[in-house]
């Protein structure tokens, strides 16, 4: 006989496929399982409940499969309390580390649940403790440091089933001249998203590739900035240099923005970026003058946050590009508090990075004409995911007529 637990799933297992998913898990893990109650929903709003009992070859196994079922919201029927370790080295979490969701997670520690801040995927939890107060927060493994108190195990946590509301959703707009495309409601849709957000007094945070100034949609990001419906972006050294390219010479990558005919022109790029870097950074040569237009302009000039993070396959880079990955990731994690809305735009690494930082209560929208950049983002565990298969800059058209008053088509 192997180690054995019994847990409880509510939510809409049916419709969702959500069960399905659950046994698939525990088979997949080398585990086995008898369904011991099934009450399914009798409308289609209501929760369906499922008790099942959970068999691994041993207990560490049954650890591991306990954790890898709490991302479908599964939980121990005897939680018990949370065990803890210290960490022993810097960068290494204690053997059997608690593997986050980035779903609302609880804690049972000395008799008393608490909110897990900033849920993430990937990481452990650290119980930190000072004047009396108890805070249990993730921590990536690359921010580990030796004494830390981490929690190990699947005892004593708690999350609740991923809601279905349009989880890992792929839109391709039909073709056709009408009216009312299929498009024109997702985008309605999106800025009723972004404007609640906003008027929840939560910020909206962007992720976006070259393919927006490749599309010529910077006139309309730049009016969304303008709008207030653009408070962080996430990017790396490729937008905003072909931005600046662009505002300085009219071209993206050699390419004329306005004709898209060819400018002969492909070391403006390399031009762009080193008039930023001797100026010393993108705020500095706005300042002297330098840079007059653009998406990068429009942002330091409406006082709004970006991180930059770059590659190895940069030219320069900018000088406001973090070239340590860690750092980058730090600055992100920085800037992911208070998020209502987030929309991703033609990038699937930036996306996928950005996924896994988010909290799974931040609804996000990917838009890109490649349709499985959000069926990777879903893979990656963003299953709040909204994949809308579409031209970028048509979209940002689309959704800048909504939102930005002033905005009108060149």
């Amino acid at each position: 006989m192997g180690a054995k637990e019994t847990v409880e799933v509510t939510g809409h297992l049916m419709d969702s496929g959500l069960l399905s998913r659950i046994l698939d898990d525990i088979r997949d893990y080398g585990g086995d399982y008898v369904l011991d109650r099934f009450d399914v929903g009798h409308d289609a709003h209501d929760p369906s409940s499922a008790l099942i009992t959970v068999e691994a070859a041993d207990e560490e196994s049954l650890q591991r499969l306990l954790m890898r079922l709490q991302t479908r919201g599964v939980n121990a029927m005897a939680y018990g309390e949370a065990t803890t370790l210290l960490a022993e080295q810097d960068g290494v979490l204690p053997d059997g580390f608690y593997s986050t969701t980035n779903l609302e997670t609880r804690v049972l520690l000395d008799g008393a649940w608490h909110d897990v801040e900033n849920p993430e995927m990937d990481c452990g939890l650290v119980v930190d403790e000072h004047a009396g107060e108890t805070r249990i927060r993730t921590v990536p493994m690359s921010d580990v440091r030796a004494g830390m108190r981490i929690v190990v195990g699947a005892a004593g946590i708690r999350v609740p089933a991923p809601s279905p509301v349009g989880a890992a959703e792929t839109f391709a707009p039909a073709e056709g001249d009408a009216a009312e495309r299929p498009q024109t409601v997702l985008v309605r849709q999106v800025a009723d998203g972004m404007r609640e957000a906003r008027a929840a007094g939560r910020r909206i945070l962007w992720v976006a590739g070259p393919g927006v100034v490749h599309t010529g949609a910077v006139p309309a990001m730049v009016a969304l900035i303008e709008a207030g419906f653009v408070d962080v972006l996430f990017a790396g050294n490729a937008l905003a240099t072909y931005d600046i390219e662009s505002a300085l010479y009219g071209a993206s990558l050699g390419i004329e923005v306005s004709t898209q005919g060819g400018s002969h022109g492909h070391e403006h790029h390399v031009r762009a970026l080193n008039t930023v870097r001797k100026a010393g950074s993108i705020a500095a040569a706005i300042d002297e003058g330098t840079l007059t237009s653009g998406l990068m302009h429009a942002l330091v000039t409406h006082h709004k946050r970006f991180v930059l993070v770059g590659s190895v396959r940069d030219d320069g880079p900018l000088p406001d590009v973090h070239t340590d990955v860690l750092e980058g990731q730090r600055a992100m994690r920085a800037e992911v508090h208070d998020i209502g809305y987030c929309l991703m735009m033609a990038t699937h690494l930036h996306s996928v990075a950005t996924g896994n930082i988010l909290p799974a209560t931040v609804p996000l929208v990917c838009v890109d004409l490649d349709a499985a950049t959000v069926t990777r983002l879903a893979d990656r565990g963003s299953s709040q995911g909204r994949g809308i298969v579409t031209d970028v800059g048509l979209f940002l058209e689309q959704l800048a007529l909504e939102l930005a008053p002033d905005y009108r088509l060149g």
